[in-house]
């Protein structure tokens, strides 16, 4: 398995596609059709999906081995937790709004922005640190734990949720079996 810096590092490229293609539109105000904006709903429910899941298993498993292994981790994790938080916020306005729904574009825009200066904190903060500060054999196993915790991770944000290691890892898999329920009885998240 790949270790967590390969792991976290994929799922930043997935996402700043997801972004990428989110700010291309077309959007409601640039005419976009009713079935554009279904398909842009479409790709806003699996933006919050695989970020719900990201951001879950990056709170259970990598901020608290940043805690405990990298000098100045704390601060480190709490900015990035913190982030995550506003982030998860913002993406539970997103998943509960419609494309054609005005307040939908002002969401997407500042998600968009606020995950690109995220990944970049990460990468440029966190990362470089943790790569030093990590043996090799916790960075496998950080990254083993994430990949293979996709599987059942909370697929809708929950910013009410402290970011709490045991606290995630104890109502996580209830909760990720809950959001699961919900995804499947509304088709959410499906082509």
């Amino acid at each position: 398995m790949a270790d967590v810096f390969t792991v976290l590092a994929k799922d930043h490229e997935e996402v700043k596609g997801m972004l990428a293609e989110l700010e291309k539109g077309p959007t409601k105000g640039t005419g976009a059709t009713e079935e554009q904006l279904l398909l842009r709903k479409k790709m806003a429910e699996q933006l919050v999906i695989e970020e719900s899941r990201h951001e879950a298993l990056e709170e259970m498993y990598f901020w608290p081995a940043v805690r405990e292994h990298v000098s100045g981790g704390d601060a480190l994790a709490d900015e990035a937790t913190q982030q995550e938080t506003e982030g998860k916020e913002v993406l539970n306005k997103l998943d509960k709004c419609d494309a054609s729904d005005s307040e939908f574009e002002h969401l997407i825009g500042t998600f968009i922005q606020a995950g690109r200066e995220h990944i970049a904190f990460e990468e440029t903060q966190v990362w470089p640190n943790a790569r030093t500060a990590f043996p090799a054999e916790l960075a496998d196993e950080i990254g083993t734990k994430i990949a293979e915790g996709k599987k059942t991770a909370p697929t809708r944000p929950h910013p009410n949720t402290p970011p709490s290691s045991g606290v995630l890892k104890a109502a996580g898999p209830v909760v990720a079996a809950a959001d699961k329920a919900r995804d499947a009885m509304t088709n959410r998240g499906t082509d």
